[in-house]
């Protein structure tokens, strides 16, 4: 009963933190940046320029624009995911349209830049540390991160380098360039919130049940897993299983260790680097194992 409890009351905590995140991220950008023609990065940014553009209202078109996103990280993160973005989505864009109304706090660009973008990263961090999501660019980047040698960051700086080079022939290359210390300055934010956009983290898991956790860490989130065996002093003959991921993968995995083993033991530990081969890809690893 009490574990049932604890549950609840986690999931309770997490969406409370997705709404506080989601509404801190449009509140940055409706008073800070939109004002001062600031742009954000990913889809939010494409929003702002198709919004400047034809009047059309950036809550609706944040929507609309993530809707493929969304099935994509559907598809690669499962339907705990699903549930977080979207929640997490359709508040950003009502708190979008409430805060349409509301003056701007300064029309200082640099002020606007510096405190918009740490506040967007504050917003942004809380709902990716709590596994939602208000921008789809990173299920996109984390697909294409996958099937590539590139990483999920540099897939997004990627993305964001064209929407700012767009919004520097559109609007000037003053608000490009601001745009794009706008994003540093909420790039490192969420890396201070959310232990980093796309840092890579090792996880040790102590289990019973290793060979079953293993198989669904592979399932969802499409990373291999390296099985040790162990003895605790206490506890007995145990698996160890280790595994490389990602940030945003964090969240998913904590919930198939809680899902699968409720008393496994999870440690997440920080990776400075990764040398050799890493299998993001499921047929890279089916073809192993055939040719094997």
């Amino acid at each position: 009963m009490s574990k049932i409890v604890h549950s609840k009351s986690q999931i309770l905590i997490s969406f409370l933190m997705l709404t506080i995140g989601s509404i801190l991220a449009a509140y940055a950008l409706e008073t800070f940046l939109i004002p001062n023609t600031i742009l954000d990065g990913g889809v939010t940014g494409i929003s702002i320029i198709i919004s400047k553009l034809t009047e059309i209202p950036i809550s609706l078109l944040v929507l609309i624009l993530n809707i493929p996103f969304i099935f994509l990280g559907y598809k690669n993160m499962g339907m705990g995911f699903l549930i977080r973005a979207i929640y997490s989505m359709i508040l950003f864009s009502l708190a979008l349209s409430y805060f349409a109304n509301f003056e701007e706090i300064t029309n200082q660009i640099l002020l606007a830049t510096v405190y918009g973008g740490a506040l967007l990263g504050v917003g942004v961090g809380l709902v990716i540390h709590f596994g939602g999501c208000v921008d789809g660019t990173e299920s996109v980047s984390l697909v294409i991160s996958k099937k590539t040698a590139l990483s999920v960051g540099q897939v997004v700086l990627i993305f964001n380098l064209i929407i700012y080079t767009v919004a520097g022939t559109i609007f000037g290359i003053d608000r490009a360039l601001y745009s794009l210390l706008t994003y540093f300055i909420t790039f490192k934010v969420i890396d201070f919130v959310a232990e980093g956009l796309e840092q890579a983290k090792a996880a040790l898991i102590i289990t019973d049940k290793g060979t079953d956790m293993a198989d669904e860490i592979f399932k969802r989130l499409g990373r291999t897993v390296t099985k040790i065996k162990g003895k605790g002093l206490i506890t007995g003959e145990k698996e160890v299983l280790y595994c490389v991921i990602t940030r945003i993968e964090v969240y998913e995995l904590k919930k198939i260790c809680h899902e699968m083993d409720c008393s496994s033991f999870v440690t997440v530990l920080e990776v400075s680097e990764i040398i050799g081969d890493h299998i993001k890809n499921n047929k890279i690893r089916k073809k192993k194992i055939v040719s094997n």
